[in-house]
């Protein structure tokens, strides 16, 4: 940071209390949909295979989702327990899913010939979901943006020659007029993501993008300017020139070993991850997560104290593929019985028993028992706290055994630690992929 750079007022920043309903709900639904959906073999296809935009352009000439149903998408995610949508209106090859009027590079312009975004937006409303929109700051397609570390144009023999009439001014000029109309067209818009920043990561002379690059002030002014409310993410790369904590942190495609930490507190979060190893439909990819992983990531992020924001990549005709709809499947049916565990919890402010998580809302505590045990859970420093407990998959009780000592059996369940409560199990875990216990605390 200069030593004359502007700092970003608190002002630019949501306070708590107008994060609530993101904090409550815990859980989201992202999309990762373009042309890339076309060559079905991930979202940086364009980086990943240097492919110039002269070849690259028979995706944008056969675009048509004849298929696209937002409605089917929208129910889906409901279903499956979400409570918000992100949807990639320009990924990294900068293609617009609506109708912008500062570039011919969208979608009305390819065979389908309509706003997805304008149906996108309606669908999630008529289903109760909140409304977001991913814009990446990158733009492999634009002619003002330079060639750098991710770009498909980085080995070409003189990227001098390449780069040269490129004006990153121009182009933040442009990203600035794309958002005003994605913030101005579509009513109320509840998250806008950016993607992403990348100080110091050079390349054969060509330098990484910062906020310099993306004019990162104005755009974070012009966005609270049009949309007081919106939560914006921390890619922007003004971390260290803010008065405020960010909106949120989004770590990506992990989970966190903690709350993760901001400025010395701890951070609204969010780390979003994929079904499979990719974020835009990948037809022969085959590292799909199964059940118990997909829920236990959810799990542990809300036991941390964050969001989920898992990823669908449709096909190029507007369908979900059947691993994806399996996918989301297995979430509705967890969440059907067990959502009073995620909506509205926060980590514990007690220790987890060994192989499980804890969430806890207000005097409610949820046990999330991701290894199945024999007979018993031990749970410290609990004793004469819990004054009822039960599975919450079907209320059946379970029962509390309060810590005794018994000089004749030493092996008992009940001879534990001073302190330590045990909770008694049926021998074989019922039929639900992660099992919940309520523990309705004094």
């Amino acid at each position: 940071m200069s030593a004359t750079e502007a700092r970003l007022p608190s002002e630019l920043f949501l306070s708590e209390d107008k994060k609530a309903w993101f904090i409550h709900d815990r859980f989201g639904m992202f999309i990762h949909w373009g042309l890339y959906s076309l060559a079905a073999r991930h979202e940086w296809v364009k980086s990943r295979e240097e492919i110039p935009d002269a070849a690259y352009q028979r995706y944008f000439e056969h675009f048509d989702p004849d298929l696209y149903d937002p409605k089917a998408w929208a129910r889906m995610a409901r279903e499956a327990g979400m409570k918000y949508v992100v949807l990639t209106a320009k990924h990294h090859e900068g293609f617009c899913l609506w109708d912008s009027k500062v570039t011919d590079y969208k979608v009305t312009n390819t065979p389908c010939g309509r706003d997805l975004v304008a149906d996108y937006v309606e669908a999630c409303r008529a289903e109760g979901l909140k409304v977001g929109f991913y814009y990446s700051l990158l733009d492999w397609h634009h002619p003002d943006f330079p060639t750098d570390i991710f770009h498909p144009q980085r080995n070409l023999p003189d990227t001098a020659s390449f780069n040269a009439g490129r004006d990153m001014t121009r182009y933040a000029a442009y990203m600035r007029e794309q958002v005003t109309e994605l913030l101005s067209n579509y009513g109320k818009i509840d998250i806008i993501w950016f993607d992403f920043s990348y100080p110091g990561r050079d390349y054969k002379g060509m330098p990484g993008k910062t906020r310099h690059d993306w004019q990162s002030a104005e755009l974070l002014q012009l966005v609270r300017r049009l949309q007081p409310d919106i939560i914006v993410n921390n890619r922007l790369d003004v971390l260290d020139i803010a008065d405020a904590m960010p909106d949120v942190t989004t770590p990506e495609q992990y989970t966190p070993r903690q709350w993760p930490m901001v400025k010395g507190q701890k951070a609204t979060w969010e780390v979003c991850h994929t079904f499979s190893g990719s974020w835009g439909y990948h037809r022969d990819e085959t590292t799909w997560k199964s059940p118990e992983q997909l829920v236990q990531i959810l799990i542990d992020s809300v036991a941390m104290g964050g969001n989920l924001l898992m990823n669908v990549g449709p096909t190029a005709r507007g369908t979900l593929d059947q691993r994806a709809v399996d996918a989301l499947a297995a979430y509705g049916r967890w969440m059907a019985l067990n959502a009073r565990s995620i909506y509205g919890c926060t980590a514990a402010e007690f220790a987890a028993p060994r192989d499980c998580r804890l969430t806890q809302n207000g005097k409610r505590l949820y046990l999330h028992i991701v290894n199945w045990p024999f007979r018993h859970i031990h749970f410290d420093g609990m004793a004469g706290r819990i004054a009822y407990a039960q599975f919450l998959h079907d209320a059946s009780e379970v029962q509390v055994l309060e810590p005794r000592f018994d000089p004749l059996n030493h092996l008992t369940a009940v001879n534990v630690p001073e302190g330590t409560v045990t909770l008694e199990l049926p021998v074989r875990r019922p039929d639900v992929v992660v099992p919940v216990i309520e523990l309705f605390l004094k």
